[in-house]
């Protein structure tokens, strides 16, 4: 079967894959544009999948498996609308160029740089107007961290609309003009630093160690062999508060 574009598209609604790695059945569903890979536990888009329907495909939804990577995906050059929810990409992933996707939905990753992934999105995705990073790290709510409050998703708020002005929601929410207008002034600021994390601080913890000056001899002094200076102090304190006047009776004087 070929679509208006003359593309080969199988029959097929419902398809299920045997990988020859795994040896297990991946299942997966296009219809009307959309392909759906839903709860396999994929740690990779299938290559069956791209192989068939890359072409044409405008929503890709590969929600709740084990996606690690997003290598083929480049191939869907008339992507629209791409759905991550539920998976395990974190900083390590990067976004191919997709000219034409408009919706992203990265919910409850392992996601926490959020500088590095603002810049790959800038620089691949030139019509996305719809993100969503719920449930990352680099997304300080409640559902992250119990500790971050509405100030601190505020905040990300605005750095997120300085990198993307294009966007038109939020993390499921619409973006307001008077948020685009605050954005622009503050958004530079607003700029999270990452704390390091407890190995780099061991280590220049270590480092510090190794330069700081130290005030005692490299070899210790044998104990027997003490040193001492003897003198004769020319200070003589005559004030009436001197602590040792109160030892001293009138007839010593």
């Amino acid at each position: 079967m070929a679509d208006v574009n003359g593309e080969q598209v199988p029959s097929e609604n419902s398809v299920d894959v045997v990988g020859p790695e795994t040896k297990e059945s991946t299942h997966y569903m296009f219809e009307d544009g959309q392909l759906s890979c839903l709860g396999q536990d994929v740690e990779e888009i299938p290559q069956a999948a791209i192989d068939d329907y890359a072409k044409v495909t405008r929503r890709l939804d590969l929600s709740f498996n084990r996606l690690q990577r997003l290598d083929g995906l480049e191939h869907f050059s008339n992507l629209e609308e791409l759905v991550l929810d539920n998976n395990e990409l974190s900083d390590n992933v990067k976004f191919p160029k997709l000219a034409s996707l408009h919706t992203l939905t990265v919910n409850k990753n392992k996601i926490t740089n959020l500088d590095g992934l603002l810049d790959n999105l800038k620089s691949q995705l030139p019509q996305l107007t719809y993100l969503s990073l719920l449930g990352n790290t680099a997304c300080p709510n409640q559902l992250s961290s119990s500790d971050k409050d509405e100030e601190d998703y505020q905040r990300y708020r605005f750095f997120v609309l300085y990198q993307l002005p294009r966007l038109k929601f939020l993390d499921s929410t619409a973006v307001k003009s008077s948020e685009i207008t605050e954005a622009e002034r503050v958004g530079p600021f607003m700029r999270v630093v990452r704390l390091q994390n407890s190995e780099e601080l061991s280590s220049s913890s270590h480092d510090d160690d190794q330069s700081c000056y130290s005030p005692l001899p490299q070899k210790a002094r044998d104990p027997d062999q003490h040193a001492g200076t003897f003198g004769k102090s020319k200070y003589i304190y005559y004030g009436r508060h001197s602590e040792g006047n109160r030892f001293i009776r009138n007839n010593d004087l």
